[in-house]
C-alpha cells in the first residue's frame, strides 16, 4: 500500500495540488486587488489547505476550539513540526488571521505574490528598519481586530522536538495587551519530516490542540517572560510522547 500511495502522490495528488495552488493564489491576488481582502485574504487559503489534506487522505482532529472567544483577536503561537503545519492551521483553526512568515517565502511563484496581496506579514530581520516594518505591520493587523499566527521557534524542527521560543511574538502581545493562544501540532513531522532533500508524504493523522489563552497579568519584561514560559509548557504538554522534551534544533 505504501508504494501505491507514493504513485498516487506523484501522478494524481501532486499535479492536482499544483493546479489548486495556482488557482487559489490567483483568486487571492484578484480578489484582494479588487478590495475584498478580508474575504479573499483568508477563505481561499482555508479551502486550499483542506483540499490538499483531502487529496492526500490525511485525517484531522481539532481539540479545544471552545477556548476561543468569537470577537477576540489573539497572538497564536505554535510548534513548527513541518510543512503540513500550514495546511492544518490554515484549514482548521477556524479564525481569520494573518501569518507572520519568513520574507524568503515572498519569492515563491504565485504564492509569494498572493501572500503580499493579502497582507500576510513577512518577517525580515536584515536590519533595524526592516525589523521595525515587520512589527509595525503586525501591530496594525492586531489593532484592527485580526489575529496573527507565529511559529516562535523560527524554523521547522529536524527532530520532531520543540526548539526554544523566541520572544518577539510575546513582546508584541505584551505591548498591545492581547492574549496569547498556544497551539500544539502533532503528526506533521510524521507526515513529512524536514530533510535536506525531497521526500514522499507518509500517511498519518494530524491533530491541532488549541490551549486556553494566556491573558496578560502585567506589562513589561516580567510578563513577556512569564507568558513565553507558560505558552511553551502548554504546547509541550500536548505533544506526542516520542517528541516530549527539549532537543536542540541544529537550524535554530
Amino acid at each position: 500500500m505504501k508504494y501505491i500511495y507514493y504513485v498516487y502522490q506523484l501522478c494524481i495528488a501532486l499535479p492536482l495540488g499544483i493546479v489548486l495552488t495556482i488557482i487559489t493564489a490567483l483568486s487571492v491576488i484578484i480578489g484582494c486587488s479588487l478590495g475584498f481582502g478580508h474575504f479573499f485574504g483568508y477563505y481561499p487559503g482555508r479551502w486550499w489547505s483542506r483540499c490538499i489534506l483531502w487529496l492526500l487522505f490525511i485525517p484531522v482532529r481539532v481539540e479545544g476550539r471552545q477556548h476561543l472567544e468569537k470577537r477576540q483577536s489573539y497572538v497564536f503561537v505554535s510548534n513548527h513540526q513541518g510543512a503540513f503545519d500550514i495546511f492544518l492551521i490554515y484549514g482548521y483553526l477556524g479564525r481569520n488571521f494573518k501569518w507572520m512568515m519568513k520574507y524568503q517565502l515572498r519569492k515563491i511563484p504565485f504564492v509569494g505574490w498572493a501572500c503580499e496581496k493579502s497582507h500576510q506579514i513577512f518577517v525580515d530581520k536584515r536590519g533595524p528598519k526592516k525589523i521595525k516594518a515587520t512589527y509595525d505591520a503586525a501591530r496594525n493587523t492586531l489593532r484592527h481586530g485580526t489575529s496573527v499566527t507565529v511559529f516562535p521557534e523560527g524554523s521547522r524542527t529536524f527532530t520532531g522536538h520543540m526548539g526554544v521560543f523566541k520572544k518577539g511574538a510575546f513582546a508584541l502581545a505584551d505591548e498591545l495587551q492581547l492574549p496569547v493562544a498556544p497551539l500544539t501540532i502533532n503528526g506533521s513531522f510524521d507526515i513529512l519530516p524536514r530533510m535536506r532533500g525531497v521526500s514522499f508524504v507518509s500517511w498519518h493523522r494530524l491533530t491541532l490542540t488549541i490551549h486556553e489563552p494566556i491573558y496578560p497579568v502585567g506589562q513589561g519584561a516580567e510578563n513577556i517572560e512569564a507568558t513565553r514560559n507558560q505558552a511553551y509548557d502548554s504546547v509541550m504538554s500536548a505533544l506526542a510522547s516520542e517528541y516530549q522534551g527539549y532537543v536542540e534544533n541544529p537550524d535554530q
